[in-house]
Order: structure tokens, then sequence, then C-alpha cells
């Protein structure tokens, strides 16, 4: 039986790798390097800035990934071509039509809410749906559907760890919903950047970082999605300084791309 910690692996973007008991997950796989042009729809796009700590074939075996979002620098070409077609990749429903047309058999689309379940002996990862929203007002409708993810780590029955994934989403009044749901969230992987695209914001800033995490109230907070592409306009030290002005530095852990940290305080 696994008793390792639940840690994560940062590989860049949003992309990590979760090891929470038995289970590894991969999230958000954006495997391209340098230079290269991610491709955000609606004839946009952005130059890396950045290249990834591992590459696909560096990665161990998955159990599954874990997809906020079909957009190109959370679900690129390179992933598309290198990883394997039975994985399953828990997604949205609107992603899960594409990835299936491309030859993903077990992607899987969960309304928000739902959950899907992964066992190992007497260990069961639970992954839930959680609401998200990646666009202010109408502009939403132009962007892809964008989930959040809860991850419960199951042994024997009994709950041992709640991880809280937000996903490309905005600080919105439907995010209340969460921590009224899931109380006790252990550890949160939050979505940074302050990504603008014409002036407009598409994923939350420093502030609206702050905001999320004074909601939801993990005994930990990780940055991630903070300065891998020029659309990131809010780099991790501002939400760094954000979190000292209200007083909850200490619940931050940043990380390095290449770094591996315990999700636990």
């Amino acid at each position: 039986m696994a008793t390792e910690q639940p840690r994560v692996t940062f590989i860049g973007t949003a992309t990590t790798l979760l090891r929470l008991g038995g289970f590894t997950l991969l999230t958000d796989p954006n495997f391209l390097h340098r230079g290269q042009r991610a491709y955000l729809g609606k004839g946009l796009w952005s130059k890396r800035s950045t290249d990834p700590a591992l590459t696909i074939p560096e990665l161990p075996t998955l159990d599954a990934v874990i997809l906020s979002h079909l957009h190109g620098d959370h679900f690129d070409r390179v992933a598309r071509r290198g990883l394997g077609r039975e994985l399953p990749i828990v997604t949205t429903p609107q992603a899960e039509q594409k990835l299936r047309r491309w030859g993903f058999r077990a992607a899987e689309g969960l309304p928000t809410w739902r959950s899907y379940e992964l066992r190992h002996g007497d260990e069961t990862l639970r992954l839930t749906a959680l609401p998200g929203q990646h666009g202010p007002g109408v502009l939403d409708r132009l962007m892809p559907d964008v989930m959040g993810t809860l991850v419960d780590l199951e042994r024997g029955g009994h709950r041992e760890f709640r991880l809280y994934i937000t996903g490309d989403t905005l600080r919105r009044p439907q995010l209340a919903q969460i921590p009224q749901r899931f109380p006790d969230i252990d550890a949160m992987l939050i979505h940074l950047g302050g990504t603008r695209v014409a002036g407009i914001l598409l994923t939350m800033d420093a502030r609206q970082g702050a905001d999320v995490v004074e909601l939801i109230r993990p005994k930990l907070t990780v940055p991630v999605h903070y300065d891998d592409y020029p659309v990131f306009r809010s780099p991790l030290r501002h939400f760094v300084e954000e979190a000292q002005r209200r007083g909850f530095i200490r619940q931050v852990r940043t990380i390095h791309r290449g770094e591996t940290v315990p999700l636990t305080p």
C-alpha cells in the first residue's frame, strides 16, 4: 500500500505530474518548446517563452489525464501526437467530443458536479468536475468550456487527501458553491497569469487569485500558469505580494519548473 505523501511536479504552464497514493496523473499537457506557437482559437496564438521541464517520453506511467479545457496551451499538438489513445482523459463534455474524433477513445467528459473514479486495490481516486468560467460575460460563449477538478484520494473508504485544481477560470459567483459542497480542501493548484487578449482578462490575476484563496481556504496553495506565454500579464511575484499583504503567504508554496514539492503543509 502506498504511503508517500501527495506531491506535485511542475512541468510548465498548467502541466503537472500529480502523485497521489498509488496514482499518477498528468494535468493540462503542454509540451511545446520555447518559440513554438500555441493556438488559442479564433485566429489567436501566442509563442511560448519557456521550455517544459519534461518531455512526453520522460513521463512515468500515467493513470489518467485531467484536462481543464481545449486550448493550445493546455492540450497541444505534441500531446495530441504523443499521448496514448487508451489513456483516460477526464475533461469537459465539449472537449470529449473533439478528443474522441482525434482517436482518444477513453476521453471522459464530465458535466459539472459529476465524478469519475479510478481504483487501485483499497485506494480510490475520485475526480469531480467543478464550475469555471474562462471569459467575462457574453465573451465566455466564444471560449471553450472549462472545468475545475476536485481530486479526492480515499483509502479503505476514508478520505486521505482532497485537492482542488482551478482550471483557467476567473473569479465568479458560482465558485462559492465549491467550499459549500466540498469543505476541508487540503491543497489547491491555482491557475494564475492574468491572461489578457485585446485587454480582456481571461484568467485570474493576483487579486482575483487571492480572492479565490480566501474563498476556498485551502491548507496549501500552489500557483501555476503564470509566466510561460506573453499573454500572461500578471507575474507570480504579484500574487506573492498580494498573499503577503492579505496575510496568507505561509499557506502558499511556490514551485519552479522541474521541481517536485509536497502538497501537504
